[in-house]
């Protein structure tokens, strides 16, 4: 076993195993050619928050909404993935999806980064979200209501807390919730594998920002160089 650790975590569904791993493969042969012992095999099955405090963690990747709320100490930002595969998504920044259940019409046109809600749709609608610091599942959309003189707790009549990007999609499929916001590549995913995703459809979308950003522990990045360049 290596006595560094690699983790792909955040779009790391059972049915995508063997592309996550070719995505490792593919990032892994630029750390060796930088000179950074990666190692063959991705962890998994980890709590993610203990994973990235992990002081032998050589790379992987998390969201802004922990870096912003204190796991900033424990890591350092080492590059950015391209979402440019993904609808919502240009470069190395994201959007969320505004997700419905199916009738509400399309989803509004987003001009440039600024987001596109649809303000008469989600008021006083019951909110679903994975996690209270996730910045695609609830605090991109609390900051963009916020801009919009739309406050995140009057807008919305309840908040339930799923876990889980795909259990949002589920609840609000089953009438448990009626929207919730995913990030554009989760979204694609969902649209992929998860049968709730054929019941509800996007009806607007967050405003640009950048997508979840690649790490490794601070004593990683200050060992090996090439930590800091093999992606650019």
């Amino acid at each position: 076993m290596s006595e560094f650790v690699a983790a792909l975590p955040m779009y790391d569904w059972p049915e995508t195993r063997a592309e996550t791993d070719a995505e490792w493969a593919a990032i892994r042969a630029r750390l060796l050619a930088a000179g950074v012992p990666a190692p063959e095999r991705l962890t998994r099955g980890m709590d993610m928050h203990q994973l990235w405090k992990l002081p032998n963690l050589i790379f992987s990747q998390t969201c802004w909404g922990p870096l912003e709320l204190g796991l900033v100490t424990n890591v350092t930002v080492i590059g950015q993935p391209d979402y440019s595969a993904f609808e919502g998504g240009e470069g190395e920044l994201y959007s969320s999806a505004i997700v419905m259940r199916k009738g509400h019409g399309p989803a509004p046109a987003r001009k440039g980064r600024a987001p596109a809600i649809p303000l008469d749709l989600i008021h006083g609608a019951r909110f679903a979200f994975n996690s209270d610091d996730s910045m695609s599942g609830i605090l991109a959309i609390t900051r963009d209501l916020e801009a919009l003189g739309e406050p995140f707790d009057r807008t919305f009549s309840d908040l339930i807390e799923t876990g889980a990007h795909r259990a949002s999609i589920a609840a609000v499929a089953e009438g448990r919730a009626d929207v919730c916001t995913i990030d554009c590549r989760s979204w694609a995913l969902a649209r992929r594998f998860e049968p709730a995703a054929q019941k509800v459809d996007a009806v607007g979308w967050t405003g640009l920002r950048k997508g979840l950003p690649y790490i490794a522990a601070p004593a990683m990045v200050e060992r090996f160089a090439g930590l800091a360049t093999a992606l650019r």
